[in-house]
């Protein structure tokens, strides 16, 4: 995909292809994560709900930009159409435990933390006077004026944010209060319509930074995009609180970095410099 990155060798890529791999990799060196099962027969994503309990989350165990991805699952009936939706995308399946907080995608080096963002869905701030639907159309009006797009998506006035937004007791026509956010989808991603912030680096704990720089170490990677959750945020330490690394991106899609709704630009030149003097073997083989 135009946007990919491609600094890893095809050895590093294997290695590091699917969420199962990344799990074993993150149990062996002691990196937090959810617990979680792989499953090709949906009674196995049952009996490990009844192991653990809900909310829960399940996706393919290869895909990229939560394509498959189903989440929060709070009961059995959402489990069991989640577990039969996601064979669409790969026929082994995750289901691991779900933790609500901030989602983040560090773009990282063996030596350097390159930028970092956190992923919303999509949502709008209430103004105690427009409709959801008008308050739509004026965020994707300034996303046109960044020039966001076709990295950051317009959000669509979609029959899938439709029943979200009945999920909540809303509609388009709904006024939210002044300030009120409203959040029109559950999933991260880009397609429909999410939202990135930069994050200053500044703010970040040095035993963060750390662990995210030996991730791509334990792999011995170039360059890791790797996504995690942390309950209370990225700027306090992990020792502290509960965070759940997910995965390791081996082509990450560095252009998100790019082009944030919120926050600063980081400078991502030095960075495309310093990878593109590597010599990567294999890079058009997958």
């Amino acid at each position: 995909m135009d946007g990919c990155s491609n600094y890893n060798s095809l050895e590093v890529r294997r290695r590091s292809r699917s969420k199962e791999q990344a799990r074993e990799m993150f149990a062996k060196h002691n990196v937090p994560h959810a617990r979680g099962k792989i499953f090709i027969n949906p009674f196995t994503a049952k009996r490990f709900a009844e192991e653990h309990g809900y909310p829960l989350v399940i996706k393919p165990n290869v895909s990229g930009f939560s394509r498959g991805s189903h989440f929060p699952i709070n009961n059995d009936k959402e489990l069991w159409k989640a577990a039969l939706m996601v064979k669409v995308w790969w026929p082994s399946s995750v289901v691991e435990q779900y933790l609500l907080g901030a989602n983040y995608r560090v773009l990282a080096t063996q030596d350097e933390i390159v930028s970092v963002i956190r992923r919303y869905p999509p949502f709008i701030d209430g103004d105690g006077e427009n409709t959801i639907g008008d308050l739509i159309d004026q965020e994707n009006a300034v996303r046109q004026e960044m020039q966001l797009h076709p990295t950051i998506y317009p959000i669509k006035q979609s029959p899938a944010i439709a029943r979200y937004l009945a999920k909540q007791s809303l509609s388009f026509s709904s006024v939210p209060g002044k300030n009120e956010r409203v959040y029109l989808f559950n999933r991260v991603a880009l397609a429909p319509g999410g939202i990135v912030e930069t994050i200053d680096q500044n703010n970040i704990p040095d035993v963060n930074k750390a662990l995210f720089k030996s991730i791509v170490k334990q792999f011995d990677a170039s360059l890791f995009g790797i996504d995690v959750i942390f309950e209370h945020g990225i700027e306090q330490a992990y020792t502290d609180q509960k965070c759940i690394f997910l995965e390791v991106n081996s082509r990450p899609y560095t252009r998100m970095h790019e082009k944030p709704r919120l926050g600063g630009v980081d400078d991502l030149a030095p960075f495309y410099e310093k990878m593109d003097s590597l010599a990567v073997s294999d890079t058009n083989t997958f």
